[in-house]
């Protein structure tokens, strides 16, 4: 089977072709970071028009490279939520109106179903089940995960999410937007030694996180010691983030008794991280899992992916849909047998 993914929840437009059994054909991706950067943020509405620009002309670069024909998609799936209303409307309708020109059967897939099945795409992949740890710009959670759609909500940021804070400090560092990965680059320049940093709820007996008090310490650094401990600053702050998310992850793998553990979401590419957890999960014994790093950040391989291993015969054909901006993970059914 042949699905064609379409990602359009935010500010990157991602299609890809994926086969069931060939893998993963083709994807291609546009940022829309460079246009949103001048305004410090995405502009939602600047967001669905520029999707509505870019998904037909990457539709042909996806087709191109997989060597496909159109007619030959057999079915589509698309990103239904959580994200921003009219962005997922952009991808809803077009989907829809490719499933109805070629009498293909479609899939809504939720944005973060996605990235969490997101490193069964890599090799070696995780068996279920596992321990996941979902950490982008907008949500910061922990996940047990017995199997498609069998997700249990271990843990979650009561506040910023680990990529918001991210992005908040490096704005705060002068370093613009999305500021996490140059965060992340100055903060190989620093020491991380320099300040004392909290680790928000590193103690707290839950598996819960918190990091606007992390970014409200680093703000408190930036006005007393000014920029030029910028570098230092971004040490410490990216050092105490770290901390807190390897701590959590951890704690969740001695819960739950199991051995793997899956990182996904943009700041799953972060290399201290990655460090870090490939470290633990040596001394420790247990197996860490990422995504290829092109495809830690929104993308539409991984929304092609969990269309593949959702879609079934009862799948709806009359070319409804809806879109769902607000969407619990922790309420998504298994497919059906």
């Amino acid at each position: 089977m042949r699905v064609l993914g379409i990602e359009s929840s935010c500010d990157e437009t991602g299609l890809a072709l994926y086969d069931t059994e060939a893998g993963l054909l083709a994807h291609a991706l546009h940022s829309q970071v460079a246009m949103h950067a001048e305004y410090g943020g995405v502009v939602p509405e600047l967001a669905s028009r520029d999707h509505i620009r870019r998904v037909l002309p990457l539709l042909k670069r996806v087709l191109a490279e997989a060597g496909v024909e159109l007619k030959d998609i057999d079915a589509i799936a698309y990103t239904q939520g959580p994200g921003l209303a009219g962005a997922l409307l952009v991808g809803a309708s077009i989907a829809s109106g490719l499933a109805q020109a070629l009498g293909k059967p479609t899939v809504g897939i939720h944005h973060l179903e996605g990235h969490l099945l997101s490193p069964l795409l890599s090799d070696p992949k995780p068996a279920f089940p596992f321990v996941a740890l979902l950490v982008s710009g907008g949500h910061t959670q922990l996940m047990r995960v017995d199997g498609v759609g069998r997700y249990e909500l271990l843990g979650e940021t009561v506040d910023d999410a680990a990529g918001e804070a991210f992005d908040k400090t490096a704005q705060l560092l002068g370093l613009g937007y999305p500021g996490g990965p140059a965060l992340s680059r100055l903060a190989e320049q620093g020491d991380a030694y320099r300040f004392k940093l909290p680790r928000p709820m590193l103690n707290s007996h839950n598996l819960d996180f918190s990091f606007a008090g992390l970014k409200t310490a680093a703000l408190t650094l930036v006005r007393k010691e000014g920029l030029d401990a910028a570098a230092d600053i971004a040490a410490g702050f990216q050092a105490a983030a770290v901390d807190v998310l390897a701590a959590k992850c951890l704690t969740a793998l001695k819960q739950t008794g199991l051995k793997r553990l899956v990182v996904a979401g943009g700041v799953g590419a972060n290399r201290s991280l990655r460090s870090r957890l490939d470290a633990e999960a040596e001394q420790k014994r247990f197996a860490v899992f990422y995504p290829p790093l092109a495809l830690c950040t929104d993308n539409g391989a991984m929304i092609a992916f969990a269309g593949a291993m959702r879609l079934t015969e009862a799948q709806s054909r009359d070319g409804r849909f809806t879109v769902k901006p607000r969407w619990d993970l922790s309420t998504l059914a298994a497919p059906a047998a």
